[in-house]
């Protein structure tokens, strides 16, 4: 890896590891919905203008259906209940389930008819990420948020859906374009909400609350997309993944250096675990590759 792929790779793994810490702080203020309009609102200001000096929009907004299909799964429903279960949960504990997103990712393949196929490594590893995913609920959270466990469930499945829908009905569509305008209409869709749920805070928040929900919008949103369209440019879509293994790390020492959460036994088991399972579960499968004839020149790639 270049030393540029390097860097991009440790900047993505920062931005996306550290909105756990930050939705943490934002709650301890307002309301799930507020938090999600800052954050998509922001967010949408700073992408939409790189989006329509690119010429992205138009193409996007005519794919509509499977656009909003994608924004309900992948910000509406999961960012709010991210940000409702971390009212509850630690955030080292939010951001070490969502870990499992690779392993959501092969039940939703299979129910959407495209299954993959599993090598018995893959198989694994799913039995893996399970084992830890049940050390992490059953015995780190020992039973007593199991609603905001619930909610993070909805949040796994809603982030593996979510690019099930782009490879599916979208893969020709421009990424900075898609996003900007699934954040604006994640936006829109909130106004009516904060207003109808009275979410709207009654004082100004703190400085804390403030630059959190900056820092998930500027950081963790539109900076970090753009640092992934360039790790990807720089290193491949393959190896780019491996960022997923990198992020609940980030967010356990984040939630410890700034927050004082607890680090138990079972929380590294869990993290060894859900890891080791996701990575298993995203290996690609290696199919033999047949001996070339005695007399066949090897092929120049």
């Amino acid at each position: 890896m270049t030393r540029r792929g390097v860097l991009l790779f440790a900047a993505l793994g920062i931005a996306w590891g550290i909105p756990y810490l930050f939705i943490k702080i934002a709650v301890s203020e307002l309301e799930p919905a507020m938090v999600v309009l800052g954050r998509s609102g922001l967010a949408a200001v700073l992408l939409l203008p790189l989006a329509f000096f690119r010429r992205e929009v138009v193409a996007v907004v005519r794919r509509w259906k499977p656009m909003l299909a994608y924004t309900i799964v992948e910000i509406v429903l999961p960012w709010y209940f991210l940000s409702s279960a971390e009212q509850h949960l630690p955030s080292s504990t939010a951001g070490l389930l969502l870990a499992a997103v690779p392993l959501a990712g092969v039940a939703i393949a299979f129910a959407m008819g495209r299954p993959e196929r599993l090598s018995g490594s893959n198989w694994l590893g799913i039995a893996i990420g399970m084992l830890g995913v049940a050390a992490l609920v059953g015995l780190d959270v020992a039973g007593s948020d199991l609603g905001a466990v619930a909610e993070m469930g909805v949040v796994v499945i809603g982030y593996a859906l979510g690019p099930a829908i782009l490879a599916r009905w979208m893969p020709d569509l421009p990424g900075i374009g898609v996003v900007a305008v699934s954040l604006a209409v994640a936006a829109v869709i909130y106004v009516p909400v904060v207003f109808a749920t009275s979410a709207w805070p009654a004082a100004w928040p703190s400085t804390s609350v403030v630059v959190s929900i900056i820092v998930l919008a500027v950081v963790c949103s539109a900076l970090a997309f753009i640092l992934m369209v360039a790790l990807i440019g720089e290193i491949g879509p393959v190896k780019a993944t491996t960022i997923t293994y990198v992020n609940p790390a980030v967010a356990i020492i984040a939630g410890v250096l700034v927050l004082g959460e607890r680090i138990t036994v079972w929380t590294v088991v869990g993290f060894v675990l859900v890891l080791t399972g996701s990575y298993l579960v995203t290996r690609r499968r290696r199919d033999p590759v047949a001996a070339p004839a005695p007399e066949a020149a090897p092929a120049v790639e």
